[in-house]
This record gives structure tokens, C-alpha cells and sequence, in this order.
């Protein structure tokens, strides 16, 4: 099963850029939050909210389509991988983005999230999450059956924790 990256809580993010290093130092080895598949803006300063933006693993990903030398090919569970060799840094991906989550780096290469999951494992405060969707990209349908009145919260925590030991 295929998982893609999520904010899930943006309104936890209090921009510490630790997100933003973490990827930085695991795909490039700088510390240098330009070299980052994710990007926190500010909304008008310091007293305003953050806003984190990732790629959004489009099914359809227009960066793709957008690429005229095929650099960006189809990633499993919705998105793209980026091929740093075929991209020639022309930015036609950039602009297509509807997010606005690719930009280029200093060679001139596309730079874009592979959903790998490791900010969400130095985030501080839960803002993003992995989370699981089929091979296509489209969510995962989860169970929704009504639970039984007389399971306690601790039988279906354990449950969900047995499960996720499997």
C-alpha cells in the first residue's frame, strides 16, 4: 500500500522549520531549508498563521504533463519521482504546480516531495501525517461500521495498536 504525505493539522504549525531541515539534511546532507521539499510560509508575519506547502500527490499531476523532456514520471500512490538527470531546469513544472510545492535548486533541478515521511517524524507538533492510499493515489477506503457501545477505549486502542504491529 502506497502513502502519501498530509497536513493534517495546519493549524498546529508554529513555523519552527524543523519539517524543513529534516528534509533538507536527508535528501541534499545541507541544513539549508532552500534545499526543502516542503515549504512553510507565512501569512503576514509573525502573528499570523503558517502555512504548509506539499505536494498534494495529484493522480493526475499536471508537472508532469508539463514536462517536456518526461523527467517527472508517475510515483506510486499519486505524485511524482523526478529523474534530476533528464531535468534540464526549464520550470515549466514549477508553474504548473496548483499548489505551488516545486520549486528549483541551485543546479537548477526540480525539487519536489517524495513522500518519504520524514518530516512528519520531526515535526513537534503533529501538523503532518502519512497516511495510506491505494497504489492509484485515490484515498483509502477505511471502515466506517458504527463501533459497539459496550467496546471500552482501551480495547480499541489496542486493537488499533495490535493492528499496526502486524
Amino acid at each position: 500500500m502506497a502513502k502519501r504525505l498530509k497536513v493534517a493539522n495546519p493549524a498546529r504549525c508554529i513555523g519552527c522549520y524543523s519539517c524543513m531541515l529534516a528534509c533538507a539534511r536527508t535528501w541534499y546532507d545541507t541544513i539549508s531549508i532552500k534545499n526543502s521539499c516542503i515549504n512553510i510560509q507565512t501569512r503576514g508575519g509573525i502573528e499570523t498563521a503558517y502555512a504548509p506547502i506539499v505536494c498534494h500527490a495529484c493522480i493526475d499531476p499536471p508537472c508532469m504533463r508539463a514536462c517536456p523532456l518526461g523527467a517527472l514520471t508517475k510515483r506510486e500512490g499519486g505524485g511524482v519521482r523526478v529523474n534530476k538527470d533528464t531535468c534540464d531546469g526549464c520550470g515549466n513544472c514549477v508553474e504548473a504546480c496548483i499548489v505551488g510545492a516545486i520549486h528549483l535548486d541551485a543546479e537548477k533541478k526540480s525539487v519536489i516531495c517524495r513522500h518519504c515521511g520524514v518530516c512528519t517524524k520531526f515535526c513537534p507538533h503533529d501538523v503532518l501525517e502519512m497516511i495510506e492510499v491505494e497504489d492509484s493515489g485515490e484515498l483509502k477506503v477505511m471502515d466506517t461500521s458504527p463501533v459497539s457501545s459496550t467496546e471500552s477505549h482501551k480495547d480499541l486502542y489496542e486493537e488499533t495498536q495490535s493492528e499496526a504491529e502486524k
